[in-house]
């Protein structure tokens, strides 16, 4: 059992060092994160009205236009973004995660998280490493009939939108992933 479960760690140490090398050698530069911020955003409002009004009223908005999973039974992700307060970058986060099952190949898509509530927004910023499901939960917001917004969930401090390259995706879950600040 003891080799099982080292090999299990080895493998995932393997997928995260695959995934997760130096943020601060490999990070994009601050004003291309911000020009992907920018556009990930302004798909969001595009494709979801009724978004434009609900970030306005966020006391934050933290966006990773781009975060690529891969994987081959075991698989990680990662990708970097923007925290927005008041329309401006704040600050610039990572973010990490591996997982194993049945997996194979790879996807990208973008992540937008909401703080609704200042409270919110301060408990992220106060820890080093949030991790989602343990630090705080988000609630995904989908769409219903005709594109109007899941309204039972933005009443929550945290909620997210995950988009891939068609539209909002749903049934997905952010559980797991951790989120750390990078040094630029």
């Amino acid at each position: 059992m003891t080799k099982r479960r080292n090999a299990i760690a080895l493998l995932l140490m393997a997928a995260l060092t695959c995934v997760g090398w130096n943020s601060a050698a490999n990070a994009a530069g601050a004003g291309q994160i911000n020009r992907d911020v920018n556009a990930t955003l302004e798909r969001l409002y595009r494709q979801a009205p009724g978004t434009r009004d609900l970030a306005a009223r966020a006391a934050g908005i933290l966006v990773f236009p781009t975060i690529v999973k891969a994987g081959i039974g075991i698989g990680g992700e990662y990708g970097e973004g923007a925290l927005r307060v008041g329309g401006t970058s704040v600050g610039y986060y990572n973010t990490i995660s591996a997982s194993i099952g049945f997996q194979l190949g790879a996807q990208a898509r973008s992540v937008i998280i909401m703080f609704m509530t200042p409270d919110a927004l301060a408990g992220f910023r106060r820890v080093d490493g949030w991790k989602v499901g343990v630090d705080g939960s988000v609630a995904i917001i989908t769409l219903g009939a005709g594109g109007s917004l899941d309204s039972d969930k933005i009443t929550r401090p945290v909620i997210g939108f995950i988009q891939d390259p068609k539209g909002l995706m749903y049934n997905l879950t952010l559980e797991g992933t951790k989120i750390s600040r990078m040094r630029l």
